[in-house]
């Protein structure tokens, strides 16, 4: 239903449409009858929805901070799963893996070859030189965070040290791009082009999402787009940035034992962090990391 310019803005705020979101819609609408994919109202997180959402947040950082301080070589994936389980109940949350879509555990956990989706065992013992991703994601109170880091756990080689540092700054360099009016495709393009002059491939089928009110959300993340195109980047727009950056080749392959863990087809590692992204009125703000 179109507002007029006296009703109730729709986001909630009790303010008149007009001194609220009327401005910001109008120039939604101008992109879109330009032919750019544009988000709708469901997309865009109110002040009172971030709040809550950062309350999540909290948490999750502070179980991947409390994973920072225990992983180590010898230790099981899933003592790292029994960790992020401790903390998180300790603080009120709830795992949002744990359950969902039928995954068994509260935390992915992938090591070298595995992209992501990594499922946490009593048989996968960290050894030294290995490289994990920890993917923890947190439900409170309703609302969702989700971020992951990448650990070396003892001595690793020089090639496994550099994919997890550059994959680490195709993120930062992606969110240097998350601005007002800007594309998702910006992101895309900066972070495909860093990862492919150090002589890496960006993992094509699997990216960034929505999220905040559930657990993956529009709009589906793209990290090998190119500038200019997806969808705009609005204000309280909210998703995760977190490029899978590969050694080898950008193929991969589904585990057709469990139907979640997902390796590179070459067998070479992988690296993956994840941050969970507001984009504001004049730039970003990091939720969760």
């Amino acid at each position: 239903m179109k507002l007029g310019r006296n009703d109730m803005c729709w986001c909630g705020s009790g303010k008149k449409y007009k001194s609220c979101h009327m401005a910001m819609d109008e120039k939604i609408r101008m992109f879109q009858e330009k032919g750019h994919i544009v988000p709708n109202h469901s997309m865009l997180k109110t002040p009172e929805q971030i709040e809550k959402i950062k309350e999540s947040a909290k948490i999750n950082i502070a179980v991947l901070d409390y994973v920072a301080e225990n992983i180590h070589a010898g230790m099981t994936t899933q003592e790292i799963d029994d960790l992020v389980s401790k903390k998180t109940a300790e603080m009120g949350g709830i795992p949002a893996p744990l359950g969902f879509e039928g995954f068994p555990k509260s935390v992915c956990t992938s090591i070298n070859e595995q992209v992501c989706h990594g499922i946490p065992s009593e048989k996968d013992v960290l050894k030294d030189g290995d490289i994990i991703n920890v993917d923890v994601s947190t439900i409170y109170h309703g609302y969702y965070s989700d971020s992951s880091r990448m650990f070396c756990i003892g001595t690793v080689s020089s090639e496994k040290k550099k994919l997890v540092d550059v994959v680490k700054e195709c993120v930062y360099l992606g969110l240097e791009e998350v601005k007002p009016w800007g594309f998702l495709g910006d992101i895309a393009q900066v972070i495909n082009d860093h990862a492919k002059a150090n002589g890496y491939s960006v993992v094509r089928e699997i990216g960034g999402h929505g999220v905040g009110l559930e657990f993956h959300e529009d709009p589906w993340v793209s990290y090998t787009t190119t500038r200019g195109t997806e969808m705009l980047l609005v204000p309280g727009m909210m998703f995760t940035i977190e490029p899978m950056v590969n050694m080898g080749t950008a193929e991969i392959y589904v585990d057709n034992k469990n139907d979640w863990t997902i390796y590179t087809a070459d067998g070479k590692p992988s690296a993956q962090w994840e941050i969970q992204v507001l984009v504001t009125e004049t730039g970003y703000e990091i939720i969760a990391y």
